[in-house]
């Protein structure tokens, strides 16, 4: 892999926007890169305290209390039960699980990697920085009839979807297992929203959350060849923690598990406590989730008067809209505003007339935006 293989980094190009917003009378406000803003929970900083005094190497694979906790955490809430500990790796954040699962798995030149053709470029990156190729897929019919050639050896799922807030559901999960499984190809499913679920229509048997790859109505209770990825950034205000884990198939774990051993990937201990804090304390997950909701009622309406379309945005932290225009000419028009969001070129070329708006802002910056969308 050369660094020329890499695409720039996409946020770069939003600087003369950022410029040009933050020269509205009222300053800027940022609903573009989607970082959390809300206080850490005190039970997670307490938890990081209590174990400050960590003198000792880390396990790569996890304290036991860790990978216990995830797994109750996935029978809670989740709808998994019966996971298997062995099946649990913390990551320092996801962002780095995704970019170096292909690497991990054993990927390499000739390999091909699908993900979503609407998604997060990381996706791209990691099969990139492996010297795999990356392949966006809009349908598994799409990949047409597979050879040794075509077949992807990694398929990545996002759901809910980022930037576009999709969800798959358990029958569309259901078929792209069995495809898989029939294909011998490794399902990945970065699952980092799921408590954050805004579908009116919800399925009554779904969990609290949104669905699971390693769900049992998905699986039949087998799990091999499924990873899910989760990130605690989102739903408890860890982004600066760098606290998510990766679950399913032992097998598979194993495998990462020694190339992280050599590579030195350790989550630090004390987040590690902290972690196991956040994952056994819902109440602060419910108050965060009606936070973004409430949040979300204010701007999705101030959007629309705007003269924007809501498409997909079921769950998540964004609101992925058109004016069926190009994306930079609606980012622009939005700096007019003082508003910065994200060009959804960042996340394919099937989403250049796209934008996407964040909720990570405070409350009193989500309705500054909203009555500047309206004035």
């Amino acid at each position: 892999m050369s660094l020329r293989s890499l695409p720039d980094f996409p946020w770069d190009s939003l600087v003369p926007l950022k410029a040009r917003a933050s020269s509205h009378v009222r300053g800027l406000i940022d609903l573009s890169v989607g970082t959390p803003v809300d206080p850490t929970p005190a039970v997670v900083q307490e938890a990081l305290r209590a174990h400050a005094d960590a003198p000792g190497y880390p396990l790569t694979i996890g304290m036991p209390s860790l990978r216990e906790a995830v797994v109750d955490w996935f029978a809670r809430r989740r709808g998994v039960p019966g996971l298997d500990p062995a099946g649990v790796i913390p990551t320092v954040g996801s962002k780095e699980l995704v970019a170096w699962l292909p690497t991990f798995l054993g990927l390499g030149p000739g390999d091909l990697v699908g993900h979503p053709a609407v998604a997060y470029p990381t996706y791209d990156v990691g099969a990139r920085l492996a010297g795999a190729t990356p392949v966006p897929v809009t349908s598994l019919t799409a990949l047409g009839p597979l050879t040794s050639a075509t077949r992807p050896k990694l398929l990545w799922l996002n759901s809910p979807g980022n930037p576009d807030g999709k969800v798959l559901g358990v029958g569309h999960l259901r078929k792209v297992v069995a495809w898989a499984r029939q294909h011998g190809v490794i399902v990945a499913s970065d699952e980092c929203y799921a408590e954050l679920d805004w579908r009116p229509d919800r399925p009554a048997d779904d969990p609290p959350t949104t669905p699971s790859l390693l769900d049992p109505r998905v699986t039949d209770g087998d799990v091999r060849g499924l990873l899910a990825a989760y990130s605690m950034s989102k739903q408890s205000n860890l982004a600066g923690y760098r606290a998510a884990f990766l679950a399913g198939d032992p097998a598979l774990i194993a495998q990462i598990a020694e190339v992280r051993k050599h590579a030195g990937m350790m989550m630090p201990t004390p987040v590690q406590h902290a972690l196991v804090a956040a994952l056994g304390h819902e109440t602060h997950v419910a108050a965060q989730v009606a936070t973004y909701r409430a949040r979300r009622e204010i701007l999705l309406p101030a959007v629309e008067a705007f003269g924007l379309r809501i498409d997909g945005s079921e769950a998540g932290l964004y609101l992925w809209v058109t004016a069926d225009e190009d994306c930079w000419t609606t980012l622009g028009r939005l700096a007019d505003r003082g508003i910065l969001a994200a060009a959804g070129s960042f996340y394919g070329a099937a989403s250049t007339r796209h934008v996407r708006i964040a909720l990570t802002a405070t409350d009193e910056q989500i309705a500054g935006a909203a009555a500047r969308l309206r004035g």
